[in-house]
Formats: C-alpha cells, sequence, structure tokens
C-alpha cells in the first residue's frame, strides 16, 4: 500500500491530507502512531466522526489544481530537460506564467 512508505515521512504534530479513498481505520491507525493529524472527509458509509477541517482540505485541491495546471505544459509533463537545474527552471516559467494569468483574470 503506498500510504506505507508514506509513513516513514510523517512526523509528529504532521497533517496527512488525504481523499475520501483513504479514509480507513488502518490509515488513521497509521497517522495516529507516527503523531500526526489525520484530515481526512469521512466516507458516506463511515459509522463513526472524525475530526475534519474543510478548510485544511479546500487549501489542498487548490495545490492539486495548480500541479494540474502545470503538467498542461508539455514540455514539463513529459520531462524534455533530462537536467534537474533545467527541469526547475522550466517548472518556474510556466509558474510564473499560470500565476500572470490567473493574476491577469482578477485586476
Amino acid at each position: 500500500m503506498a500510504v506505507d512508505d508514506l509513513a516513514d515521512l510523517l512526523g509528529p504534530n504532521a497533517t496527512l491530507l488525504a481523499d475520501k479513498a483513504y479514509d480507513s481505520d488502518a490509515v488513521r491507525a497509521l497517522a495516529e502512531t507516527a503523531g500526526a493529524w489525520a484530515n481526512i472527509p469521512p466516507r458516506r458509509n463511515r459509522k463513526g466522526t472524525f475530526v475534519f477541517s474543510k478548510w485544511v482540505y479546500r487549501q489542498r485541491n487548490l495545490v492539486e489544481r495548480f500541479f494540474n495546471k502545470l503538467k498542461q505544459f508539455r514540455g514539463i509533463a513529459t520531462r524534455y530537460d533530462k537536467l534537474p537545474e533545467n527541469y526547475l527552471a522550466a517548472i518556474k516559467l510556466a509558474s510564473a506564467r499560470i500565476w500572470l494569468r490567473s493574476y491577469e483574470s482578477t485586476a
């Protein structure tokens, strides 16, 4: 399971953000043993209730949508640049273009 690999990265007072697909007792127990807080929206068939912050989950969604916009750039999605420095520069350039596009529409 992919969550087991990420369990080593969780530290005390960390926040685990995940989709409804990861709403299981095992994932919540894994986060609890690591000392982290699991901010996972409960499934509809969930019997118990858990603390869930919609605001934190909304911020996660903004980051996820940004990465989806970033993947629209062909050079980044296919990783044309093999050197990490050039790839990072392409990501920064594309991020600036996305930011300018969003700033332009609000002004």
